[in-house]
């Protein structure tokens, strides 16, 4: 209560807030105006028979199910961050310009992310449009309608990607994962009264054993989110000008556990929902090599345990990946040495990076195996209970507590911020 006294009573930290809430408010209000000429009745029926499209409809945000103007949501900015990402490890001027050139070299990089969002937005408009229309999901689109459907679906990605970067830049916390965080949350009442449309007194002891592993999985989430490995580091002593007494300073550099946060999720349910909007594009193509090929894709990829263990794979790598990108070891040891700092029974300089680099490597491993499991627990519980609508619980509970914990910190820090 203390704390949510102070937040109302700082003005600008209210500020930012009721900004994140206006900002959200109008992102879901977009996610339900559908684009012209769709049957939203037929629609719906489809996507709650199709598993593929209902996860998709989760990740953007609910806005598929309308089919409406932000249906892509922040998907290709996602897809374009990614692929920025990557790059960095092909081409070392574009990680020079991220990590190396301060504010504004990563403002540099953000707006090639941007500009590769329309592209990719495109790209996926069409597909998608085209894949829903050869799945009879919506009525056939002339390429009139098609050209404007897809000139309105691209602005509004546009749009979303605008409004992610104003919560950014005038509220707290992420703002593209706070748009996907809000979408999870809008879907949450129409899951629950779905389940318990069909709700069955013998089901009760296992809804309460579903309810005590996710009470157990939360405190878990948040156990590992907020662990960290201290490395203990000591500044060279240091004599007083005048003075015969010398003294120095220790303190540690604080190793997150699970550095990449919510990051590698995000990423590995866009590597993972690409292929299969691709195979299930190609499968009614005209051409046979094509359509045999997509045919197989979408067999492999329907394996659920194919799938959960590409899936785990995916979020373990990209856990590393990130990791090695946001965390540089050998740039820490530099700037302990050129601040006359060292941790204590490693020499300065390579000798202290591989130390650093050895302890990430390892606590990271646990962070990205932890990461993983909880990603595919639902379809593990799924597959034991089959109860459907633990399909993408795991992930949106990532998500979900990934984005609250951030966001959190960042109200603490700024009422530190006040106080001194």
């Amino acid at each position: 209560m203390k704390t949510l006294k102070a937040i109302f009573t700082d003005s600008n930290l209210r500020g930012r807030i009721l900004f994140i809430i206006f900002v959200l408010f109008i992102t879901r209000v977009l996610a339900i105006i559908p684009i012209p000429g769709i049957d939203t009745t037929h629609l719906q029926g489809f996507l709650q028979k199709s598993s593929f499209f209902g996860f998709l409809n989760i990740f953007s945000g609910g806005g598929l199910s309308a089919l409406s103007i932000v249906m892509l949501a922040v998907g290709p900015y996602i897809t374009a961050s990614i692929i920025m990402q990557l790059t960095t490890v092909l081409f070392p001027r574009l990680k020079e310009m991220y990590q190396e050139e301060g504010e504004n070299g990563r403002r540099r990089f953000v707006q090639y992310g941007r500009l590769l969002t329309l592209p990719l937005a495109v790209l996926q408009g069409y597909a998608l449009l085209s894949l829903l229309a050869k799945q009879n999901a919506i009525d056939t689109l002339s390429s009139g309608g098609m050209a404007v459907n897809l000139l309105i679906v691209t602005a509004g990605t546009m749009l979303m990607m605008w409004l992610g970067e104003l919560i950014n830049e005038k509220g707290i916390g992420n703002g593209v994962s706070l748009i996907i965080f809000a979408g999870i949350v809008a879907s949450l009442p129409t899951h629950i009264g779905q389940y318990f449309l069909t709700f069955d007194v013998s089901q009760i002891p296992m809804v309460v054993g579903v309810a005590l592993l996710s009470l157990v999985v939360v405190a878990g989430i948040v156990f590992i989110t907020e662990a960290e490995r201290p490395v203990a580091v000591t500044y060279a002593k240091q004599s007083r000008m005048g003075a015969s007494s010398s003294f120095s300073n220790s303190t540690y550099i604080p190793l997150r556990l699970n550095q990449a946060g919510v990051i590698p999720i995000i990423f590995a349910i866009s590597i993972l929902l690409f292929p299969q909007m691709i195979a299930q594009l190609l499968s009614t193509s005209s051409v046979a090599i094509l359509a045999s090929v997509a045919t197989t894709v979408i067999k492999i990829l329907s394996n659920k345990w194919f799938y959960d263990i590409a899936y785990f794979l995916l979020v373990a790598i990209f856990t590393y990946f990130y990791t090695a990108i946001m965390f540089d070891p050998q740039k820490t040891a530099e700037n302990l040495q050129k601040s006359g700092a060292f941790v204590p029974g490693y020499r300065p300089g390579a000798t202290t990076a591989e130390y650093i680099g050895g302890v990430l490597s390892r606590i990271t491993f646990f962070g990205a195996v932890f990461l993983g499991t909880v990603a595919v627990l639902p379809f593990i519980v799924q597959a034991f209970t089959g109860v459907s609508s633990l399909q993408v619980g795991g992930t949106s509970l990532l998500i979900a507590i990934a984005v609250i914990l951030d966001v959190i910190k960042k109200i603490d820090a700024q009422l530190s911020m006040k106080e001194y």
